[in-house]
């Protein structure tokens, strides 16, 4: 599948595609998925979401006081599951090449957080996920924390892109509720030993 480009060059390559002049004719809704170390969880969905998005919705991650490093768990667990981790990194919400439309935060530091001015009116939700970094026992029982994490974001993202995108657009009240009830969504199925 190919995949759309990644952040500064996105607006240009999409337009490209659609064979229009006019960048603002098709817009580009991106998706800020947040944490406080951008290791873990916002990286796996941000991948989670680019793999998985229509057409014009672009997932990118950040955090509040990066890690440095993506975790090598979430790699590896991105790549059993097929995911592209080409290109993903840990890095800063200062240094965002787009404004985010949509900023979906994952774990309870980043919640109680101040986005920074610069994101403007953005719409925000809180999509709280346990930190499998901080997960213990067992190679298995660890295994088993990124998995959890992996299926509990999985499960939010297909129930997002499961909506009227299109319409929900336009209607950001609407769309704030739908995402706020995505928020406590539980995977149907329990993976845990």
């Amino acid at each position: 599948m190919l995949r759309l480009c990644r952040l500064r060059f996105c607006y240009s390559a999409i337009a490209g595609l659609l064979n229009t002049k006019d960048e603002q004719t098709f817009k580009l809704m991106n998706i800020l998925f947040l944490c406080t170390g951008n290791s873990c969880r916002s990286i796996l969905g941000e991948a989670t979401f680019n793999h998985l998005a229509p057409t014009g919705w672009l997932a990118l991650s950040a955090g509040s006081k990066p890690a440095g490093y993506v975790h090598p768990r979430s790699i590896a667990l991105l790549e059993r599951e097929g995911i592209s981790t080409a290109g993903y990194h840990s890095k800063s919400w200062e240094n965002l090449p787009v404004t985010p439309d949509i900023v979906i935060t994952v774990c309870s530091n980043a919640a109680g957080e101040t986005c920074p001015a610069f994101l403007g009116p953005v719409l925000r939700t809180h999509w709280g996920v346990d930190d499998p970094a901080h997960a213990t026992g067992s190679e298995e029982e660890i295994d088993a924390a990124f998995m959890k994490a992996y299926n509990i974001l999985r499960t939010r993202i297909e129930a997002f892109l499961a909506l009227p995108l299109e319409e929900l657009k336009n209607d950001r009240d609407r769309m704030k509720i739908e995402l706020d009830r995505i928020g406590t969504l539980l995977p149907a199925v329990s993976l845990q030993n």
